[in-house]
């Protein structure tokens, strides 16, 4: 693993694999780059996938966990290794995090691609469950069950297990300060200034993203397509991979939003 120390002594892991278009892959709440190990040899990219601050081997942020502060970080990133107009992808949480980082005035993405993604109006999460997500950051078990439904079809357990381990590498002030994190935000306002081609990913068996959800996020962006993927859950990228990578390499080598015929399939 490789690391980078940005403004603020901010210290980021990350892994990159390949040439040449830059792929930025921004993980979601209790993830780290091994989300996507299985997908950074994707043809005709440079795939480089950090590890969030709060998250895996990267430092924690002073303050409360805020989305714009993880857009900000990944953009001091992005600066850092020279990456100039990347492809920006982001899933879940990430998904937030990487609108905030394409919508910035001083960002020109080549596209955005948003993975089984929070909504530009913010997910919402009620303080009851609030004590769940506690219980999850001390108890195993109960981690391991809240994960799985984020993976309904994967079939791996060696690779799960991992999973779990990473999520509890998260800070401990993330896990209920992600929820409250993902419940303010909000870049609707925005959104609809995009001059980049956005595409939505988003599985059918998502137990956390709504069709709605993700539908209502296609329709902010005024270049923006969804694909629905059958029988998978809210993580592609390790349910189905080989798919995965064929859709984002696809639409990163593109000539962006003029061929999108993006289908909702």
């Amino acid at each position: 693993m490789k690391h980078i120390l940005l403004r603020g002594s901010i210290s980021l892991g990350y892994e990159e694999e390949g040439s040449g278009i830059p792929l930025l892959l921004i993980h979601g709440n209790t993830g780290s780059h091994i989300w996507y190990e299985r997908v950074m040899r994707i043809g005709g990219c440079r795939t480089i996938a950090p590890d969030m601050p709060n998250f895996g081997a990267s430092s924690q942020l002073e303050g409360p966990p805020d989305i714009g502060r993880y857009a900000d970080a990944l953009h001091d990133f992005v600066s850092a290794l020279e990456l100039g107009r990347p492809v920006i992808l982001g899933h879940s949480l990430g998904g937030a995090v990487a609108m905030a980082l394409a919508l910035r005035p001083d960002m020109s993405p080549r596209g955005l691609i948003l993975v089984d993604s929070a909504p530009p109006s913010g997910l919402v999460t009620p303080a009851s469950r609030h004590p769940l997500i506690e219980r999850m950051r001390s108890e195993r078990d109960t981690l391991s069950t809240a994960l799985k439904a984020v993976v309904p079809t994967l079939e791996d357990p060696a690779l799960f297990e991992r999973l779990v381990d990473e999520a509890l590498r998260m800070a401990p002030k993330a896990w209920v300060g992600n929820a409250e994190a993902l419940g303010a935000f909000d870049c609707r306002a925005s959104c609809g200034k995009a001059r980049f081609p956005v595409l939505v990913l988003w599985g059918e068996r998502d137990a956390i993203v709504t069709r709605e959800m993700a539908e209502s996020t296609a329709a902010a962006f005024p270049s923006s397509g969804l694909v629905v993927l059958e029988g998978i859950g809210h993580s592609p990228m390790v349910e189905d991979p080989r798919r995965f990578a064929d859709l984002v390499g696809e639409f990163a080598r593109g000539p962006g939003a003029q061929n999108l015929e993006i289908s909702i399939r």
